[in-house]
């Protein structure tokens, strides 16, 4: 009970009456914390879900930051392929009391869906991603996200996922390090940082793992590292038309219509970020 009491003691319940076959969702407490409030919300427990988003999950991910009321609470996910730790559907959540570099950075909107749901890629970062928002309910918001995440876990695209601003905005980040990990085609430098990354990370908060990394910390470094987790130009278009294409399936999209974002789903910078081979 985290609460103060009327007699002024702490109270402490050990153990929580579980109703095993309504399969509740549970908060549990990270014993590697990473940040003040570390936890993990782990979505209907007793049914063993793997980690794939599912409509519901993600509703009640966006509902846990609505209810916190706090824009320094947000909620992260890692998809298999992009270093989630364990194939248990699992949220993680923390607390940072400063602006994560990823929600400063600026946008351009793509579309606005009929329920409101705006769509925007994000720029000058150096991951590239979508960023959604508005919606006429908090259900049109995660519908849309969930959509998207569904389409890339059905096609084996890697993604993150960073819930911000009380819920109301999300970042869906498709990525690519693993996999090149696995070709051999990340540098040894980085690879010796042992920095594997995954929401945070991308997002900009990073734990580093050496002293001497941590010395040498600088945004050129952390810009070299999460340049190699981006798709590249091309890859990036060829996601995107596969997510407008799953959104279009299940909304009507009222502004920059369904074609021609499926014909163009990308934008030109004048600001190009260093190109990967995937």
């Amino acid at each position: 009970q985290f609460e103060a009491s009327e007699d002024g003691e702490v109270q402490f319940y050990p153990n929580a009456p579980i109703d095993v076959e309504s399969s509740p969702s549970v908060v549990a407490i990270n014993v590697s914390p990473i940040e003040y409030g570390h936890v993990l919300l782990i979505p209907r427990i007793f049914e063993c879900l793997p980690q794939r988003i599912d409509r519901e999950s993600f509703l009640l991910a966006l509902h846990m930051a609505a209810e916190a009321g706090n824009p320094y609470f947000r909620l992260g996910y890692n998809s298999l392929g992009a270093f989630a730790t364990i194939n248990h559907l699992h949220f993680q959540a923390y607390y940072l009391a400063v602006p994560f570099p990823i929600e400063r950075a600026p946008t351009k909107e793509l579309t606005t869906l009929s329920d409101g749901v705006i769509v925007s890629e994000l720029l000058k970062y150096p991951v590239k991603g979508l960023v959604f928002d508005g919606g006429n309910t908090l259900q049109d918001l995660s519908d849309a996200v969930s959509d998207a995440c569904i389409c890339l876990q059905d096609n084996n695209i890697p993604y993150n996922v960073l819930i911000s601003d009380c819920g109301k905005r999300i970042f869906l980040l498709p990525q690519c390090y693993a996999e090149k990990q696995a070709l051999g085609e990340v540098s040894p430098e980085l690879l010796d940082t042992q920095v594997n990354p995954a929401v945070w990370e991308i997002s900009g908060h990073m734990v580093l793992k050496r002293r001497e990394d941590y010395d040498e910390a600088s945004e050129g470094n952390a810009w070299r590292l999460l340049a190699e987790v981006s798709l590249s130009d091309e890859r990036f278009c060829e996601v995107n038309a596969l997510i407008f294409e799953a959104i279009a399936g299940s909304k009507d999209v009222i502004k920059n219509g369904t074609k021609t974002l499926l014909e163009e789903p990308c934008l030109e910078e004048d600001d190009a970020i260093t190109k990967s081979s995937h």
